[in-house]
């Protein structure tokens, strides 16, 4: 995650240590571990998990991982850098959900600490519209295709996302098909900006994701750095 390390260092002094919000199995909380950061990541599957807790091998005092929802979370322990990656935030749909993820990041952070997250961006999102989407993929041993189906929800700012995915064995043919809807938020700046003043937060940086430009209606995907 060189971007996103960047990113920390450029915002943030002799940064030690760092909490990930919605680590899933843990591949960028390993990362940033590689990286010299002390790390503990946080999610809700104890799937994903079970393969993070492999990761720690030969790092076990510096990656540790634990079982939260975002909200609920209360480690009793602060950090120098909090982040929330690949739209974790976008999936908090309700307002309440949004502003306790953000108290929640806000006390586990140190005194000018910084928390650094992405999101699907608003006007971006309203300037191309979600379009139904296929993906394919393929080995030696399988094939996979993947059907994404969006429905807009203008008034809620919210875009379901319903995949379909079809898992072929490619010697014997069979075919597991295994479906999943994705409820994901776009937000705008006044909301945001608007919940970081209730919350206590200070803007720092709003950028494109994995650029330096500012976000534009071509911008999807945006991150923002804000401070404690």
């Amino acid at each position: 995650m060189k971007y996103v390390d960047k990113l920390i260092k450029e915002n943030s002094d002799n940064t030690q240590t760092v909490l990930d919000m919605g680590c899933g199995t843990g591949k960028h909380a390993e990362l940033f571990c590689n990286n010299g950061y002390i790390v503990h990541g946080i999610d809700l599957s104890e799937d994903m998990l079970n393969i993070a807790e492999k990761r720690r091998e030969g790092k076990e005092d510096k990656l540790s991982f634990s079982q939260s929802n975002i909200q609920e979370l209360n480690l009793d322990k602060k950090f120098d850098v909090v982040v929330s990656l690949f739209h974790v935030m976008s999936y908090q749909n309700s307002n309440e959900e949004l502003i306790k993820a953000f108290k929640v990041a806000k006390k586990h952070l140190h005194d000018d600490g910084i928390f650094i997250f992405d999101f699907w961006y608003g006007p971006a999102v309203l300037t191309d519209l979600p379009v139904t989407r296929i993906k394919r993929l393929k080995n030696e041993n399988i094939k996979v295709t993947r059907i994404a189906e969006p429905v807009l929800y203008a008034k809620e700012n919210i875009v379901d996302v319903h995949y379909d995915v079809f898992i072929e064995d490619v010697n014997s043919k069979k075919i597991v098909e295994k479906q999943e809807l994705h409820k994901m938020r776009y937000f705008f700046d006044t909301e945001l900006e608007l919940i970081c003043k209730q919350v206590g937060f200070s803007i720092e940086k709003k950028y494109e994701w994995m650029s330096d430009k500012n976000p534009d209606f071509n911008s999807w995907n945006v991150v923002w750095i804000i401070r404690n």
